[in-house]
């Protein structure tokens, strides 16, 4: 295990330079609360793909089905028109599913404890949230790996409040400090209790849902609150291959009688639970999902629901989990695209690294999935903060990942074409005397025109040197110092 000392303090700046530093916060603030709109778009299924993609869908669910263990699910998908085979799956007719697909919301909405709107997946901005449930943290001031602990969830919870570009919170991992009856519903105080802002929650079984979203409907005034103005949302998935589990069709259906936003997704291995072609695995997975999401619109047509793919690649030297892959955005972003051609909204991962450390390969990796999955126009990334394959959590991480949002959102942004962005009178005006420096334009959009890092080091190297010669990780581990003072 890794131990890295601590950076030295950074010597006491002037005090101009402290009142810009404020005002360049405040900028990148303004604009990250702005959600500015995204211009440009990668696509990696285009719609003749989608379409293919789809047929396919439709095809495993009528042909090969599923396996549902839930009694009373079976039950009325047969009534729908579902018919159960001797091998004991059961086939989808093709207009049962489209009939479902229909039924889905074209948008989910969440809001902070406030009643303000946080996330929107109809609008032209990507939401971020850090991922949940590692089975250890990396300690962000001892460079330990380590177990977690209730403190662990609260520091997440702070810094997440905190940090301008998250709009979500989630538990990175577990606490070991509580029984394990009790640590979901323990999570999820912390969560409500130092972080307005919505969160993504993975309850196990019944009993762990009914408890933790009862302490979320207490926090918002009751259950018919929490389904008017939704501050969680909850995430599921069947099992691969083609298997919908009991306890996943009763959390299911639950959320779906209650209101309860939705993430129904297929977590698989490609060569492992489904094909390893890239394709593939997205038809498979999307299937899976699809068939939950048939049976949460049969129970309540119009219930919030969204979908998306978490296939894992493996890499096959280790059978290991490789959430740095560029396998693992393709096939992310792959079904984002066919989910976003049948009018369902989808989620991806990013942020994220296989990584044991926070370390060069972790800022690597969350860097170049992060700016993939913001091009790619996505509704929803989950997952910020993992390392190790998703079996660590770091804040760290999570802090870098705020950073680079930044940086993502304005590369998504593109480039403006209109007459103040094309400043001819600018030209006109400071070209004779090159007073471009004081012109009037550049003074009011300098703080906003180009991105401004808060992290990341631009001053000369001189000036470094005499301020500590502090390195990225020193500067985060001071930046989490102060958010959690």
């Amino acid at each position: 295990m890794a131990v890295v000392s601590r950076a030295k303090p950074r010597p006491s700046r002037k005090r101009g330079q402290s009142r810009e530093r404020k005002r360049v916060r405040k900028a990148n603030m303004d604009v990250a609360a702005s959600h500015r709109s995204q211009a440009l778009l990668l696509s990696v299924v285009d719609p003749e793909g989608a379409a293919t993609i789809h047929r396919v869908v439709l095809k495993i669910l009528q042909e090969v089905g599923v396996i549902v263990e839930h009694t009373a699910a079976r039950k009325m998908l047969i009534q729908a028109g579902c018919q159960q085979k001797p091998d004991g799956y059961v086939r989808m007719p093709p207009d049962l599913v489209e009939h479902a697909i229909s039924s889905v919301p074209d948008r989910i909405v969440l809001y902070d404890q406030n009643g303000n709107v946080r996330v929107d997946t109809s609008q032209s901005a990507t939401s971020y949230c850090p991922g949940h449930n590692c089975v250890r943290t990396l300690d962000y001031q001892t460079g330990q790996l380590r177990p977690g602990t209730l403190e662990d969830i609260k520091r997440t919870a702070i810094v997440s409040d905190k940090l301008p570009n998250l709009d979500m919170v989630c538990a990175l991992g577990y606490p070991t400090d509580v029984p394990a009856e009790d640590e979901a519903a323990e999570t999820m105080r912390l969560m409500l209790e130092y972080c307005s802002k919505p969160a993504a929650i993975l309850a196990h079984d019944e009993l762990i849902q009914k408890r933790t979203l009862g302490l979320v409907a207490d926090a918002c005034g009751g259950w018919s609150n929490l389904a008017d103005k939704p501050i969680i949302l909850e995430l599921m998935g069947p099992v691969s291959p083609l298997k919908l589990p009991d306890e996943f069709c009763t959390r299911l259906i639950n959320c779906a009688r209650w209101g309860i936003p939705v993430v129904c997704y297929s977590a698989t291995f490609p060569g492992m639970s489904c094909p390893i072609t890239t394709a593939g695995a997205i038809a498979q997975s999307s299937a899976e999902a699809l068939a939950g999401i048939v049976i949460h619109q049969l129970t309540e047509p119009g219930s919030p629901v969204m979908s998306g793919s978490a296939v894992l690649p493996m890499d096959m030297r280790q059978a290991d989990v490789a959430y740095g892959s560029p396998e693992y955005m393709l096939t992310g972003l792959g079904a984002a695209d066919y989910f976003s051609s049948i009018g369902i909204p989808s989620w991806v991962g990013a942020g994220c690294s296989d990584s044991h450390d926070f370390d060069t390969q972790a800022a690597a990796e969350a860097g170049a999935n992060l700016a993939i999955a913001a091009l790619a126009k996505t509704s929803f990334v989950h997952n910020l903060g993992y390392l190790s394959g998703g079996r660590t959590g770091s804040i760290e991480l999570l802090v870098l990942c705020d950073e680079l949002i930044g940086w993502v959102t304005k590369m998504a942004a593109g480039c403006s074409v209109d007459d103040e962005a094309i400043a001819y009178e600018v030209v006109r005006r400071a070209a004779p005397d090159n007073s471009y420096l004081t012109d009037q334009h550049t003074q009011n959009r300098y703080l906003t025109e180009n991105w401004l890092p808060n992290l990341f080091e631009r001053s000369d190297s001189t000036a470094w040197l005499e301020q500590g010669g502090v390195d990225l990780r020193g500067r985060i581990r001071q930046k989490l110092d102060d958010l959690l003072s």
